[in-house]
Protein backbone atom coordinates (compact mmCIF):
# COMPACT_ATOMS: atom_id res chain seq x y z
CA UNK A 1 0.00 0.00 0.00
CA UNK A 2 2.73 2.13 0.97
CA UNK A 3 4.49 1.86 -2.57
CA UNK A 4 0.86 2.90 -4.23
CA UNK A 5 0.99 6.08 -2.06
CA UNK A 6 3.58 7.33 -3.19
CA UNK A 7 3.48 7.46 -6.89
CA UNK A 8 0.25 8.76 -6.47
CA UNK A 9 1.04 11.47 -4.12
CA UNK A 10 3.36 12.34 -6.67
CA UNK A 11 0.81 12.56 -9.60
CA UNK A 12 -1.52 14.22 -7.02
CA UNK A 13 1.41 16.99 -6.55
CA UNK A 14 1.76 17.50 -10.54
CA UNK A 15 -2.14 18.59 -10.97
CA UNK A 16 -2.11 20.43 -8.24
CA UNK A 17 0.56 22.06 -9.64
CA UNK A 18 -1.19 22.24 -13.36
CA UNK A 19 -4.46 23.46 -11.40
CA UNK A 20 -2.00 26.49 -9.83
CA UNK A 21 -1.05 27.67 -13.26
CA UNK A 22 -4.65 27.52 -14.61
CA UNK A 23 -5.71 29.32 -11.72
CA UNK A 24 -3.64 32.58 -12.61
CA UNK A 25 -4.10 31.81 -16.07
CA UNK A 26 -0.40 31.43 -16.92
CA UNK A 27 -1.06 29.27 -20.34
CA UNK A 28 -3.12 31.53 -22.43
CA UNK A 29 -5.74 30.28 -25.02
CA UNK A 30 -4.17 29.38 -28.58
CA UNK A 31 -5.29 28.91 -31.89
CA UNK A 32 -4.87 25.00 -32.23
CA UNK A 33 -6.33 24.45 -29.21
CA UNK A 34 -9.24 26.00 -30.19
CA UNK A 35 -9.49 24.18 -32.84
CA UNK A 36 -9.95 21.26 -30.68
CA UNK A 37 -12.50 22.60 -29.12
CA UNK A 38 -14.28 23.78 -31.78
CA UNK A 39 -14.17 19.72 -32.96
CA UNK A 40 -14.84 18.59 -29.78
CA UNK A 41 -18.17 20.86 -29.98
CA UNK A 42 -19.34 19.73 -33.19
CA UNK A 43 -18.99 16.10 -32.14
CA UNK A 44 -21.31 16.85 -29.08
CA UNK A 45 -23.44 18.29 -31.86
CA UNK A 46 -23.49 15.16 -34.04
CA UNK A 47 -20.27 15.57 -36.23
CA UNK A 48 -17.84 13.03 -36.77
CA UNK A 49 -14.70 14.24 -37.61
CA UNK A 50 -11.66 11.76 -38.42
CA UNK A 51 -8.85 13.74 -38.37
CA UNK A 52 -7.40 17.11 -37.37
CA UNK A 53 -9.22 20.15 -39.31
CA UNK A 54 -6.99 21.03 -41.97
CA UNK A 55 -4.18 18.48 -40.86
CA UNK A 56 -5.06 15.02 -42.34
CA UNK A 57 -2.23 13.56 -41.23
CA UNK A 58 -3.21 13.94 -37.25
CA UNK A 59 -6.17 12.21 -35.97
CA UNK A 60 -9.21 13.14 -34.07
CA UNK A 61 -8.16 11.17 -31.17
CA UNK A 62 -7.64 14.36 -29.29
CA UNK A 63 -10.65 16.26 -29.88
CA UNK A 64 -13.02 12.87 -28.89
CA UNK A 65 -11.35 13.18 -25.61
CA UNK A 66 -12.20 16.96 -25.14
CA UNK A 67 -15.82 16.23 -26.20
CA UNK A 68 -16.39 13.58 -23.19
CA UNK A 69 -14.80 16.56 -21.01
CA UNK A 70 -17.05 18.63 -22.33
CA UNK A 71 -20.29 16.35 -21.66
CA UNK A 72 -19.10 15.70 -18.16
CA UNK A 73 -17.60 19.43 -17.20
CA UNK A 74 -19.37 21.49 -19.68
CA UNK A 75 -17.71 23.88 -23.15
CA UNK A 76 -14.77 25.80 -21.27
CA UNK A 77 -11.14 25.98 -21.84
CA UNK A 78 -10.88 24.74 -18.22
CA UNK A 79 -12.56 21.33 -19.46
CA UNK A 80 -10.01 21.01 -21.88
CA UNK A 81 -7.34 21.28 -19.63
CA UNK A 82 -8.55 18.74 -17.51
CA UNK A 83 -8.61 16.13 -19.75
CA UNK A 84 -4.96 17.04 -20.79
CA UNK A 85 -4.27 17.22 -16.88
CA UNK A 86 -5.83 13.86 -16.58
CA UNK A 87 -3.64 12.40 -19.57
CA UNK A 88 -0.13 13.58 -18.04
CA UNK A 89 -1.90 11.43 -14.63
CA UNK A 90 -1.59 8.54 -16.47
CA UNK A 91 1.74 9.50 -18.46
CA UNK A 92 3.13 10.02 -15.20
CA UNK A 93 2.14 6.56 -13.70
CA UNK A 94 2.98 4.68 -16.38
CA UNK A 95 6.45 6.00 -16.43
CA UNK A 96 6.88 5.11 -12.75
CA UNK A 97 6.04 1.33 -14.23
CA UNK A 98 8.89 2.06 -16.93
CA UNK A 99 11.52 3.19 -14.10
CA UNK A 100 10.43 -0.27 -12.70
CA UNK A 101 10.84 -2.17 -15.33
CA UNK A 102 14.47 -0.95 -16.27
CA UNK A 103 15.99 -1.28 -13.13
CA UNK A 104 15.32 1.14 -10.95
CA UNK A 105 14.87 1.01 -7.19
CA UNK A 106 11.73 2.24 -5.87
CA UNK A 107 13.78 5.02 -4.12
CA UNK A 108 15.11 5.91 -8.21
CA UNK A 109 11.83 5.45 -9.51
CA UNK A 110 10.21 7.96 -7.34
CA UNK A 111 12.88 10.07 -7.92
CA UNK A 112 12.21 10.15 -12.03
CA UNK A 113 8.45 10.44 -11.16
CA UNK A 114 9.08 13.52 -8.93
CA UNK A 115 11.31 15.48 -11.98
CA UNK A 116 8.46 14.65 -13.86
CA UNK A 117 5.62 15.90 -11.94
CA UNK A 118 7.85 19.32 -11.42
CA UNK A 119 9.34 19.65 -14.97
CA UNK A 120 11.00 21.94 -17.25
CA UNK A 121 8.43 24.17 -19.07
CA UNK A 122 7.95 22.67 -21.86
CA UNK A 123 6.84 19.38 -20.57
CA UNK A 124 4.07 21.54 -18.52
CA UNK A 125 3.37 23.80 -21.21
CA UNK A 126 2.44 20.39 -23.46
CA UNK A 127 0.76 18.29 -20.90
CA UNK A 128 -1.41 21.16 -19.96
CA UNK A 129 -2.53 22.92 -22.99
CA UNK A 130 -3.38 20.81 -26.36
CA UNK A 131 -1.84 21.21 -29.72
CA UNK A 132 -4.13 17.90 -30.88
CA UNK A 133 -2.18 14.52 -29.71
CA UNK A 134 1.10 15.36 -27.75
CA UNK A 135 -0.36 13.93 -24.17
CA UNK A 136 -2.04 11.09 -25.62
CA UNK A 137 1.05 10.72 -27.89
CA UNK A 138 3.08 10.34 -24.48
CA UNK A 139 0.61 7.76 -23.29
CA UNK A 140 0.27 5.76 -25.99
CA UNK A 141 3.84 5.61 -26.29
CA UNK A 142 4.65 4.86 -22.82
CA UNK A 143 1.71 2.02 -22.99
CA UNK A 144 3.84 0.78 -26.13
CA UNK A 145 6.90 0.04 -24.35
CA UNK A 146 5.51 -1.92 -21.15
CA UNK A 147 3.99 -4.02 -24.14
CA UNK A 148 7.24 -4.71 -25.14
CA UNK A 149 8.83 -5.47 -22.44
CA UNK A 150 6.18 -7.58 -21.25
CA UNK A 151 6.35 -9.74 -24.37
CA UNK A 152 9.93 -9.98 -23.48
CA UNK A 153 9.83 -10.97 -20.16
CA UNK A 154 6.61 -13.01 -19.90
CA UNK A 155 5.14 -16.14 -21.95
CA UNK A 156 1.73 -16.17 -20.58
CA UNK A 157 -1.01 -14.80 -23.22
CA UNK A 158 1.88 -13.63 -25.39
CA UNK A 159 -0.37 -13.61 -28.35
CA UNK A 160 -2.91 -11.66 -27.06
CA UNK A 161 0.19 -8.75 -25.95
CA UNK A 162 2.00 -8.87 -29.25
CA UNK A 163 -1.69 -7.88 -31.10
CA UNK A 164 -2.44 -5.67 -27.93
CA UNK A 165 0.81 -3.92 -29.07
CA UNK A 166 0.08 -3.99 -33.06
CA UNK A 167 -3.42 -2.41 -31.98
CA UNK A 168 -1.65 0.53 -29.55
CA UNK A 169 1.07 1.35 -31.77
CA UNK A 170 -1.56 1.71 -34.82
CA UNK A 171 -3.90 3.75 -33.02
CA UNK A 172 -1.12 5.80 -31.97
CA UNK A 173 0.15 6.20 -35.52
CA UNK A 174 -3.23 7.45 -36.32
CA UNK A 175 -3.58 10.14 -33.32
CA UNK A 176 0.12 11.21 -33.91
CA UNK A 177 2.92 9.86 -36.17
CA UNK A 178 5.31 11.64 -33.30
CA UNK A 179 4.89 8.25 -31.89
CA UNK A 180 7.10 6.57 -34.67
CA UNK A 181 9.96 8.03 -31.65
CA UNK A 182 8.65 5.08 -29.59
CA UNK A 183 7.67 2.47 -32.37
CA UNK A 184 11.12 2.66 -33.84
CA UNK A 185 13.13 1.15 -31.19
CA UNK A 186 10.63 -0.61 -29.62
CA UNK A 187 10.49 -2.36 -32.87
CA UNK A 188 14.32 -2.80 -32.93
CA UNK A 189 14.60 -3.74 -29.73
CA UNK A 190 12.07 -6.59 -30.29
CA UNK A 191 13.68 -7.84 -33.51
CA UNK A 192 16.84 -8.48 -30.86
CA UNK A 193 15.18 -10.39 -27.97
CA UNK A 194 12.45 -12.19 -29.77
CA UNK A 195 12.19 -14.86 -32.63
CA UNK A 196 8.64 -15.56 -33.27
CA UNK A 197 7.01 -14.71 -37.07
CA UNK A 198 3.47 -15.27 -35.36
CA UNK A 199 4.10 -12.31 -32.64
CA UNK A 200 5.49 -10.23 -35.55
CA UNK A 201 2.34 -10.88 -37.66
CA UNK A 202 -0.22 -10.34 -35.00
CA UNK A 203 1.35 -6.95 -34.01
CA UNK A 204 1.25 -6.18 -37.52
CA UNK A 205 -2.49 -6.87 -37.70
CA UNK A 206 -2.73 -4.80 -34.85
CA UNK A 207 -1.03 -2.40 -36.26
CA UNK A 208 -2.68 -2.05 -39.16
CA UNK A 209 -6.51 -2.08 -37.28
CA UNK A 210 -4.99 0.26 -34.89
CA UNK A 211 -4.39 2.99 -37.77
CA UNK A 212 -7.14 2.03 -40.01
CA UNK A 213 -8.48 5.61 -40.47
CA UNK A 214 -5.17 6.48 -41.82
CA UNK A 215 -4.82 4.08 -44.50
CA UNK A 216 -8.09 4.55 -45.56
CA UNK A 217 -7.58 8.46 -45.79
CA UNK A 218 -4.15 7.67 -47.50
CA UNK A 219 -5.89 5.68 -50.24
CA UNK A 220 -8.24 8.17 -50.94
CA UNK A 221 -5.83 11.03 -50.86
CA UNK A 222 -3.73 9.18 -53.40
CA UNK A 223 -0.64 8.91 -50.83
CA UNK A 224 -0.76 12.66 -49.98
CA UNK A 225 -0.88 11.68 -46.32
CA UNK A 226 2.60 10.17 -46.66
CA UNK A 227 3.99 14.06 -47.90
CA UNK A 228 2.10 15.33 -44.64
CA UNK A 229 4.06 12.62 -42.51
CA UNK A 230 7.35 13.60 -43.97
CA UNK A 231 7.21 16.87 -43.07
CA UNK A 232 5.69 18.56 -46.63
CA UNK A 233 3.71 21.01 -44.60
CA UNK A 234 6.94 22.44 -42.93
CA UNK A 235 9.47 21.92 -45.90
CA UNK A 236 11.40 25.14 -46.59
CA UNK A 237 11.95 26.38 -43.01
CA UNK A 238 15.54 25.44 -43.20
CA UNK A 239 17.26 28.21 -46.15
CA UNK A 240 20.04 26.75 -48.27
CA UNK A 241 19.62 24.66 -51.92
CA UNK A 242 21.09 21.44 -50.82
CA UNK A 243 20.97 18.59 -48.26
CA UNK A 244 24.40 19.41 -47.18
CA UNK A 245 23.78 22.99 -46.85
CA UNK A 246 21.08 22.84 -44.48
CA UNK A 247 23.03 19.72 -42.68
CA UNK A 248 24.67 22.69 -40.07
CA UNK A 249 20.83 24.21 -39.19
CA UNK A 250 19.70 20.83 -38.24
CA UNK A 251 22.36 19.98 -36.05
CA UNK A 252 22.13 23.10 -34.61
CA UNK A 253 18.69 22.91 -34.12
CA UNK A 254 18.57 19.47 -32.62
CA UNK A 255 21.91 20.15 -30.59
CA UNK A 256 21.64 23.86 -29.37
CA UNK A 257 17.73 24.62 -29.85
CA UNK A 258 16.09 21.86 -28.92
CA UNK A 259 18.24 20.32 -26.82
CA UNK A 260 17.82 23.44 -24.36
CA UNK A 261 13.96 23.61 -24.61
CA UNK A 262 14.07 20.01 -23.25
CA UNK A 263 16.34 20.72 -20.38
CA UNK A 264 14.77 23.78 -19.36
CA UNK A 265 17.31 26.12 -20.20
CA UNK A 266 15.39 28.20 -22.85
CA UNK A 267 11.32 28.79 -23.31
CA UNK A 268 10.07 27.04 -26.74
CA UNK A 269 8.97 30.17 -28.06
CA UNK A 270 12.52 32.35 -27.12
CA UNK A 271 15.89 32.00 -27.93
CA UNK A 272 16.89 33.69 -24.34
CA UNK A 273 18.32 31.80 -21.33
CA UNK A 274 16.59 31.54 -18.16
CA UNK A 275 18.22 32.28 -15.13
CA UNK A 276 21.68 31.49 -17.27
CA UNK A 277 24.34 31.80 -14.14
CA UNK A 278 22.38 28.64 -12.89
CA UNK A 279 21.52 27.04 -15.78
CA UNK A 280 25.23 26.49 -16.47
CA UNK A 281 24.97 24.40 -13.52
CA UNK A 282 22.12 22.62 -14.34
CA UNK A 283 23.75 22.05 -17.70
CA UNK A 284 26.33 20.36 -16.36
CA UNK A 285 24.16 17.89 -14.42
CA UNK A 286 22.28 16.77 -17.72
CA UNK A 287 25.73 16.52 -19.89
CA UNK A 288 26.78 14.08 -16.58
CA UNK A 289 23.55 12.21 -16.41
CA UNK A 290 23.93 10.88 -19.99
CA UNK A 291 27.42 10.39 -20.35
CA UNK A 292 27.05 8.26 -17.13
CA UNK A 293 23.59 6.39 -18.79
CA UNK A 294 25.68 5.94 -21.80
CA UNK A 295 28.26 4.20 -19.80
CA UNK A 296 25.88 1.92 -17.55
CA UNK A 297 25.52 -1.40 -18.84
CA UNK A 298 21.89 -2.36 -19.67
CA UNK A 299 21.22 -5.04 -17.02
CA UNK A 300 18.82 -4.81 -14.10
CA UNK A 301 20.33 -5.37 -11.17
CA UNK A 302 16.51 -5.43 -9.25
CA UNK A 303 15.59 -8.71 -11.61
CA UNK A 304 18.75 -9.73 -12.51
CA UNK A 305 18.04 -9.72 -16.78
CA UNK A 306 20.04 -8.23 -19.58
CA UNK A 307 16.70 -7.51 -21.08
CA UNK A 308 15.35 -5.04 -19.93
CA UNK A 309 14.09 -1.93 -22.39
CA UNK A 310 16.98 0.33 -21.62
CA UNK A 311 18.29 0.59 -25.19
CA UNK A 312 14.78 1.85 -26.08
CA UNK A 313 15.41 4.98 -24.17
CA UNK A 314 18.36 5.15 -26.40
CA UNK A 315 16.82 4.64 -29.34
CA UNK A 316 14.29 6.66 -29.17
CA UNK A 317 17.21 9.91 -28.88
CA UNK A 318 18.82 8.04 -31.75
CA UNK A 319 15.46 8.18 -33.62
CA UNK A 320 14.43 11.73 -33.03
CA UNK A 321 18.15 12.68 -34.08
CA UNK A 322 17.70 11.08 -36.93
CA UNK A 323 14.84 12.39 -38.08
CA UNK A 324 15.84 15.99 -37.38
CA UNK A 325 19.03 14.86 -39.67
CA UNK A 326 16.96 13.20 -42.74
CA UNK A 327 13.68 15.24 -42.56
CA UNK A 328 12.11 18.80 -42.80
CA UNK A 329 11.45 18.37 -38.91
CA UNK A 330 14.83 19.65 -38.82
CA UNK A 331 14.00 23.29 -39.35
CA UNK A 332 11.86 23.22 -36.44
CA UNK A 333 13.92 24.87 -33.21
CA UNK A 334 11.34 24.69 -30.98
CA UNK A 335 11.98 21.61 -29.00
CA UNK A 336 8.26 20.36 -29.24
CA UNK A 337 9.12 17.08 -30.92
CA UNK A 338 11.76 16.41 -28.08
CA UNK A 339 8.64 15.69 -25.79
CA UNK A 340 8.99 12.14 -26.03
CA UNK A 341 12.35 12.32 -24.47
CA UNK A 342 11.74 13.28 -21.04
CA UNK A 343 11.05 9.73 -20.54
CA UNK A 344 14.34 8.97 -20.84
CA UNK A 345 15.72 12.06 -19.77
CA UNK A 346 13.99 11.24 -16.45
CA UNK A 347 14.90 7.77 -15.58
CA UNK A 348 18.46 8.53 -16.70
CA UNK A 349 18.40 11.25 -13.63
CA UNK A 350 17.09 8.82 -11.39
CA UNK A 351 19.90 6.12 -12.56
CA UNK A 352 22.75 9.34 -11.70
CA UNK A 353 21.18 9.84 -8.13
CA UNK A 354 20.13 6.15 -7.21
CA UNK A 355 24.13 5.41 -8.30
CA UNK A 356 25.58 8.20 -6.06
CA UNK A 357 23.05 8.25 -3.24
CA UNK A 358 24.35 5.78 -0.73
CA UNK A 359 28.11 7.94 -0.61
CA UNK A 360 26.50 11.23 -0.92
CA UNK A 361 23.07 11.44 0.48
CA UNK A 362 23.16 14.81 1.10
CA UNK A 363 24.95 16.21 -2.13
CA UNK A 364 22.06 14.24 -3.50
CA UNK A 365 19.30 15.94 -1.91
CA UNK A 366 20.74 18.86 -2.64
CA UNK A 367 21.67 18.27 -6.65
CA UNK A 368 17.60 17.32 -6.79
CA UNK A 369 16.20 20.16 -4.71
CA UNK A 370 18.48 22.31 -7.14
CA UNK A 371 17.27 20.70 -10.71
CA UNK A 372 13.58 20.29 -10.09
CA UNK A 373 13.99 24.11 -7.96
CA UNK A 374 15.10 25.41 -11.35
CA UNK A 375 12.38 23.36 -13.06
CA UNK A 376 10.04 25.50 -11.23
CA UNK A 377 11.46 28.73 -10.93
CA UNK A 378 11.71 28.67 -14.80
CA UNK A 379 8.11 28.19 -14.83
CA UNK A 380 7.20 30.21 -12.79
CA UNK A 381 9.45 33.14 -14.64
CA UNK A 382 7.61 32.25 -17.25
CA UNK A 383 4.12 32.92 -16.07
CA UNK A 384 4.55 35.96 -14.64
CA UNK A 385 5.21 37.79 -17.82
CA UNK A 386 2.03 38.43 -19.70
CA UNK A 387 1.90 38.09 -22.86
CA UNK A 388 3.09 35.89 -23.69
CA UNK A 389 2.76 33.90 -21.11
CA UNK A 390 3.66 29.90 -20.78
CA UNK A 391 2.67 29.85 -24.69
CA UNK A 392 2.99 27.71 -27.67
CA UNK A 393 3.21 30.90 -29.94
CA UNK A 394 6.51 31.03 -31.28
CA UNK A 395 6.06 34.00 -33.41
CA UNK A 396 5.94 37.33 -31.14
CA UNK A 397 3.22 38.94 -33.54
CA UNK A 398 1.09 35.95 -32.40
CA UNK A 399 1.29 36.92 -28.63
CA UNK A 400 -2.25 38.08 -28.11
CA UNK A 401 -3.13 39.22 -25.02
CA UNK A 402 -6.18 36.88 -24.00
CA UNK A 403 -7.53 38.02 -21.45
CA UNK A 404 -9.30 40.31 -23.23
CA UNK A 405 -10.82 37.98 -25.41
CA UNK A 406 -14.14 38.61 -24.07
CA UNK A 407 -13.99 42.25 -23.86
CA UNK A 408 -13.27 42.01 -27.63
CA UNK A 409 -16.35 39.43 -27.96
CA UNK A 410 -18.62 41.35 -26.41
CA UNK A 411 -17.33 44.76 -28.68
CA UNK A 412 -17.94 42.63 -31.98
CA UNK A 413 -21.55 41.76 -30.73
CA UNK A 414 -22.52 45.23 -29.61
CA UNK A 415 -21.46 46.70 -33.28
CA UNK A 416 -23.34 43.94 -34.57
CA UNK A 417 -20.39 42.58 -36.21
CA UNK A 418 -20.54 38.84 -36.82
CA UNK A 419 -18.54 38.03 -39.79
CA UNK A 420 -15.41 38.91 -40.57
CA UNK A 421 -11.46 38.28 -41.86
CA UNK A 422 -8.58 37.80 -39.28
CA UNK A 423 -5.38 35.33 -39.11
CA UNK A 424 -5.82 32.01 -37.88
CA UNK A 425 -4.38 33.06 -34.26
CA UNK A 426 -7.59 35.22 -33.69
CA UNK A 427 -10.09 33.36 -35.96
CA UNK A 428 -10.70 29.86 -33.95
CA UNK A 429 -10.45 30.93 -30.04
CA UNK A 430 -12.95 33.45 -30.83
CA UNK A 431 -15.29 31.36 -32.60
CA UNK A 432 -14.83 29.31 -29.23
CA UNK A 433 -15.63 31.47 -26.95
CA UNK A 434 -18.50 33.53 -28.32
CA UNK A 435 -20.09 30.19 -29.33
CA UNK A 436 -19.48 30.68 -32.22
CA UNK A 437 -21.95 33.22 -33.10
CA UNK A 438 -19.04 35.12 -34.55
CA UNK A 439 -16.96 33.13 -36.88
CA UNK A 440 -14.20 34.44 -39.55
CA UNK A 441 -12.18 33.08 -42.20
CA UNK A 442 -8.52 33.01 -41.87
CA UNK A 443 -7.12 35.06 -44.60
CA UNK A 444 -4.70 37.60 -43.18
CA UNK A 445 -1.26 37.14 -42.97
CA UNK A 446 0.04 37.14 -39.45
CA UNK A 447 4.11 36.82 -40.76
CA UNK A 448 5.67 40.13 -40.47
CA UNK A 449 6.65 39.53 -44.33
CA UNK A 450 3.25 39.66 -45.09
CA UNK A 451 4.00 35.81 -45.95
CA UNK A 452 0.38 34.03 -46.15
CA UNK A 453 -0.27 30.21 -46.88
CA UNK A 454 -3.77 28.74 -47.28
CA UNK A 455 -2.96 26.38 -45.12
CA UNK A 456 -3.90 28.83 -42.20
CA UNK A 457 -7.80 28.81 -43.36
CA UNK A 458 -8.16 25.07 -42.06
CA UNK A 459 -12.57 25.09 -41.80
CA UNK A 460 -14.07 25.74 -44.80
CA UNK A 461 -18.10 26.78 -43.37
CA UNK A 462 -16.55 29.70 -41.86
CA UNK A 463 -15.22 30.84 -44.88
CA UNK A 464 -18.10 30.11 -46.52
CA UNK A 465 -19.97 32.19 -44.15
CA UNK A 466 -17.88 34.93 -44.43
CA UNK A 467 -18.54 35.28 -47.97
CA UNK A 468 -22.06 35.11 -47.60
CA UNK A 469 -21.84 37.79 -44.85
CA UNK A 470 -23.34 41.46 -46.13
CA UNK A 471 -20.67 42.81 -44.00
CA UNK A 472 -17.00 42.30 -42.72
CA UNK A 473 -14.52 43.15 -40.33
CA UNK A 474 -10.92 43.03 -39.79
CA UNK A 475 -8.73 42.58 -36.82
CA UNK A 476 -4.96 42.07 -36.76
CA UNK A 477 -2.81 41.55 -34.14
CA UNK A 478 0.84 43.12 -33.16
CA UNK A 479 1.41 44.24 -36.89
CA UNK A 480 1.44 47.69 -37.97
CA UNK A 481 2.59 47.20 -41.47
CA UNK A 482 -0.60 44.71 -42.07
CA UNK A 483 -2.74 47.55 -40.47
CA UNK A 484 -1.43 50.18 -42.48
CA UNK A 485 -2.11 48.47 -46.16
CA UNK A 486 -5.72 47.93 -44.67
CA UNK A 487 -5.99 51.56 -43.87
CA UNK A 488 -4.54 52.24 -47.01
CA UNK A 489 -6.73 50.31 -49.10
CA UNK A 490 -9.61 51.28 -47.84
CA UNK A 491 -9.03 54.55 -48.42
CA UNK A 492 -8.54 53.81 -51.69
CA UNK A 493 -11.23 51.98 -52.57
CA UNK A 494 -13.44 54.83 -50.77
CA UNK A 495 -14.64 52.74 -47.73
CA UNK A 496 -15.13 54.92 -44.17
CA UNK A 497 -14.66 52.53 -41.67
CA UNK A 498 -14.00 52.96 -37.73
CA UNK A 499 -10.76 51.38 -35.51
CA UNK A 500 -11.14 50.32 -31.86
CA UNK A 501 -7.83 48.88 -30.26
CA UNK A 502 -8.51 46.29 -27.68
CA UNK A 503 -5.21 45.01 -25.69
CA UNK A 504 -3.23 43.62 -28.71
CA UNK A 505 -6.24 43.39 -31.56
CA UNK A 506 -6.84 46.08 -33.70
CA UNK A 507 -10.02 46.11 -34.89
CA UNK A 508 -11.34 47.39 -38.48
CA UNK A 509 -15.27 47.56 -38.65
CA UNK A 510 -17.94 49.32 -39.62
CA UNK A 511 -17.18 49.48 -43.19
CA UNK A 512 -19.43 51.49 -45.75
CA UNK A 513 -19.12 48.20 -47.65
CA UNK A 514 -17.98 44.77 -47.49
CA UNK A 515 -14.38 44.45 -48.79
CA UNK A 516 -12.85 41.38 -49.37
CA UNK A 517 -8.78 40.96 -48.65
CA UNK A 518 -8.46 40.69 -52.36
CA UNK A 519 -9.40 43.97 -53.19
CA UNK A 520 -6.92 45.02 -50.59
CA UNK A 521 -4.14 42.85 -52.41
CA UNK A 522 -3.60 40.80 -48.96
CA UNK A 523 -3.87 37.18 -48.18
CA UNK A 524 -3.27 35.90 -51.53
CA UNK A 525 0.14 34.27 -51.52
Amino acid sequence: MRRILAPVSLTALAVIYRLGLLAINAVPFNGDEAIVALMARHILQGERPTFFYGQAYLGATDAWLTAISFSIFGESVLAIRVMQIALFAVFLLTSYLIAKRVGLTEWGARVALLWLALPPTMLTLYTTATLGGYGETLVLGNIAILLADSVVRDAWCVKRKWLTLGLVAGFGLYTFPLILIYLVPIGLWLLGRKRTWIGYGLAMIGLIVGSAPWWWALIQSGGRELAELAGAGVAGTIPGATYFETLGVRLLNFCLFGASAWWGLRYPWSGVFVLPVIGVAVLAVYVGTLAYAARRPSTSPQRGSARNAKPVLWGMIGVLLITFLATPFGGDPSGRYFLPLYLPLSIFIAMLLQAIRNAKRTFVTLLLAGVIGYNVAGTALAAAVQPPGITTQFDPVTWIDHTRDQELIDFLLAQGETRGYTNYWVQTPIAFLSQERITSTAALPYHLNLGYTPRDDRYPPYTQAVAQADRAFYITTNHPALDAVIRNGLDRLGVAFKEQVIGTYQVFYGLSRKVTPEELGIGNG
